[in-house]
Parts: structure tokens; C-alpha cells; sequence
């Protein structure tokens, strides 16, 4: 059986694209603190 997707509202990804942006914090760190993969970080 296949794992159900993950559907992020765009309140959260807002919120994973402005961390990207501040430049404070690597995308491997924000993409452990928000439990998804680095690649979506970048995206």
C-alpha cells in the first residue's frame, strides 16, 4: 500500500519560504525543523 501525500496549506509554506529567504538558517536546518525534505525547501 502506497503512503498517502502530505498537503501543505499555503500558510505554512509561506512560512518554510520566508525562513529560506532570511538567510539565517541552512535549508537542511529548516527543512529538519519543519520535518520535510531539503528539496521542497529549495523549490
Amino acid at each position: 500500500m502506497k503512503k498517502q501525500r502530505r498537503k501543505h496549506a499555503a500558510a505554512f509554506k509561506a512560512r518554510v519560504a520566508i525562513e529560506a529567504i532570511r538567510g539565517v538558517k541552512t535549508i537542511s536546518e529548516i527543512a529538519s525543523e519543519f520535518e520535510i525534505n531539503p528539496v521542497m525547501v529549495g523549490n
